[in-house]
């Protein structure tokens, strides 16, 4: 009987490691060992590559507001002769700015960036854990990271205030330029140190917010954040308004003294506009310092159980 010999396969004609070799190369591969620096930097280049792929759409949504805001009152008012003074006249905005009156423009300068730190810090951490957690379930794969969940929800936090922070950035060129003639904003940077600090937790603070809003809230409900938080938090946040101007309204005074908005925008006016009056300094302070702690701790707290849920 004649016995025929079976040819060995191409791959191993061609050259290629038999199955023992692969073993071996996997047996004395090194253990990957990743450390939560790395995880952490990993995790955030991820966000910041969405970022840049969605980079019109996030600039567009960060200008479109500010921009209406001050082409209305900044331009649009003064030129037809309704501009509003603080301090002065609803005559015409030259007019009163020689009397010695505050325009509407300079009232909007820290106002508008502390609603925009407001918005886009709630945004871009709130809707997308929404969706994470319900139709896309991409959280699961995030909870998978070598990390515990915490410093998952402490990214979240970062990516969320990295967003907002460039917002106000943005926003900030367009109140100072966007004005009629002789409506330029009074504006004078006192303390550069304390704008940066005053940036960055006002960062940290909205993004908390939106952590601990994004895990709380029922995702069929959503429409409500802008109903019953955004619209108020704004219009009650001492936007288009200092918070010493209600003291004719005490009651009010003191109860918008729970809106987080309110010491952005007292923060920002106090080292942009000091020619304004505003809320002492240590209160803003330790509002930002104190709001951002408290948020962000009950914010990781509803996080990890809504993730271990």
């Amino acid at each position: 009987m004649t016995t025929i010999s079976q040819a060995p396969p191409a791959a191993e004609q061609a050259g290629a490691p038999t199955a023992a070799e692969v073993a071996a190369l996997i047996a004395e591969a090194p253990t990957p060992r990743p450390t939560l620096v790395k995880t952490f930097s990993a995790m955030m280049a991820r966000e910041f590559r969405v970022l840049r792929r969605n980079a019109v759409a996030t600039f567009t949504r960060a200008v479109m507001q500010p921009l209406l805001f001050v082409f209305v009152f900044a331009y649009v008012f003064p030129k037809i002769g309704g501009g509003f003074m603080l301090g002065g006249s609803t005559a015409a905005a030259s007019a009163g700015a020689a009397a010695g009156g505050v325009n509407f423009a300079t009232i909007l300068v820290p106002g508008l960036m502390a609603s925009m730190l407001l918005m886009q810090g709630i945004m871009a951490v709130t809707f997308p854990l929404v969706m994470e957690f319900s139709w896309q379930r991409t959280i699961e794969d995030r909870a998978l990271a070598p990390v515990p969940i915490r410093v998952l929800a402490i990214q979240k936090i970062t990516a969320g205030a990295v967003q907002s922070f460039l917002g106000a950035l943005i926003v900030f060129p367009i109140v100072l330029l966007v004005h009629a003639p002789g409506q330029a904003p009074q504006v004078d940077v006192t303390n550069w140190a304390l704008f940066a600090f005053i940036l960055v937790f006002a960062s940290l603070l909205t993004a908390s917010l939106g952590l601990l809003l994004g895990t709380i809230m029922d995702p069929r409900k959503m429409q409500m954040l802008f109903a019953v938080i955004l619209l108020p938090a704004t219009m009650l946040g001492c936007v288009y308004y200092p918070w010493a101007a209600l003291s004719h309204i005490r009651w009010l005074q003191i109860a918008v003294l729970i809106n987080p908005m309110v010491y952005m925008s007292e923060g920002l006016r106090a080292v942009l506009t000091p020619s304004l009056p505003h809320m002492p300094m240590w209160a803003v302070l330790l509002a930002l310092v104190g709001g951002t702690v408290v948020f962000g701790y009950l914010g990781t707290r509803t996080f990890t159980k809504r993730v271990l849920n």
